[in-house]
């Protein structure tokens, strides 16, 4: 058991990890914006917006609107915010945090930053490498509140954290990994949510599933060039925390990344898309920020740039996944 554990952030993914913590620890403290969110899910006992299957005893659980207030009370902070708004809720903090550890679970970067969320933690509040940690693997947060068996990886540089983190995320349902390979990780967790946007284009624009099963192989590779690109270490592609988590955020019917790339390739504009989505598909943000980043590295990645062409460029969906064809293997 962990002293004060805090989760930061009021959508799905945060509720999944809250459901999961509270298997551990007999409270936690949870930052969620919005007060009358907080009071309906106090007088509910499920959060009103995100997840609902979930239900909570309330009586375990410290709410707060105030960031601050969260942070001054817990040693430990699950960083569970979608990618663009977490510069915007970080900003308010006036807090000394460089004696706390912050386990990163967005699967996305800081617009604008072009930098990994551990990156930024560390740049932004001094925080040390080795008490920065990430959650990675294939766990849809719909899954984990019906109890289904998943697998996290937990990543910090120092491993006996890692290790040591982990068993605040196990139970009988959630079953954890670790790993050293926080900047690998952290790019493919990233990298996913591009390849299930072009997996839902391309199912839309009626490719079967033999071209669809290229299109991941190709992606994989194409995560392993990026990540050895920018952190040549050994590491296991393979592995779930790599391949797992894209193989489950494209196929699922969970996805939502997957869900925005069906709509686009449908014919939806990007705008479109969100609004009718009412939820963050990371990997609009992200293909962005690799692409960016890519700039500089030069590294292959067809499909981050065909995802681009379609998404930033406003270029044909049609068009742009007929040349790609042509450039996997």
């Amino acid at each position: 058991m962990f002293n004060r554990v805090a989760i930061l952030g009021s959508g799905s993914w945060a509720t999944a990890l809250a459901k999961i913590a509270l298997q551990n620890q007999p409270k936690i403290n949870w930052y969620i914006r919005r007060q009358e969110v907080i009071d309906e899910f106090i007088a509910t006992g499920k959060n009103p917006s995100y997840l609902s299957i979930a239900q909570f005893d309330t009586s375990r659980i410290r709410f707060s609107s105030d960031i601050n207030s969260i942070i001054s009370q817990s040693d430990i902070l699950i960083l569970a915010i979608p990618s663009p708004y977490v510069r915007q809720s970080l900003n308010k903090i006036r807090r000394n945090m460089t004696h706390k550890i912050v386990i990163s679970a967005v699967k996305g970067m800081i617009p604008d930053e072009n930098m990994i969320v551990t990156d930024y933690l560390h740049s932004r509040f001094n925080i040390p490498q080795e008490q920065l940690g990430i959650i990675a693997g294939p766990c849809h947060a719909e899954e984990i509140a019906l109890e289904r068996l998943s697998y996290l990886t937990i990543g910090c540089e120092k491993l006996e954290h890692a290790e040591e983190w982990a068993s605040l995320f196990r139970t009988p349902f959630v079953h954890t990994t670790t790993s050293t390979d926080v900047i690998g990780l952290e790019y493919s967790s990233v990298m996913k949510n591009i390849y299930a946007i072009a997996a839902g284009m391309c199912q839309s624009l009626h490719y079967g599933d033999n071209f669809i099963s290229v299109l991941m192989t190709n992606a994989i590779q194409e995560i392993k060039r990026f990540a050895a690109a920018t952190s040549p270490v050994h590491r296991d592609i393979t592995a779930s925390g790599y391949l797992g988590d894209m193989l489950v955020t494209a196929y699922s019917k969970f996805s939502r990344n997957r869900q925005f790339g069906q709509m686009v390739g449908m014919g939806y504009s990007v705008k479109a898309a969100q609004m009718e989505m009412e939820m963050v598909a990371e990997g609009y943000y992200g293909t962005r920020a690799i692409y960016l980043a890519n700039q500089r590295m030069q590294v292959a990645l067809p499909i981050v740039d065909a995802m681009y062409a379609i998404l930033y460029e406003r270029q044909s969906p049609m068009s742009v996944i007929k040349a790609l064809t042509t450039k996997l293997r």
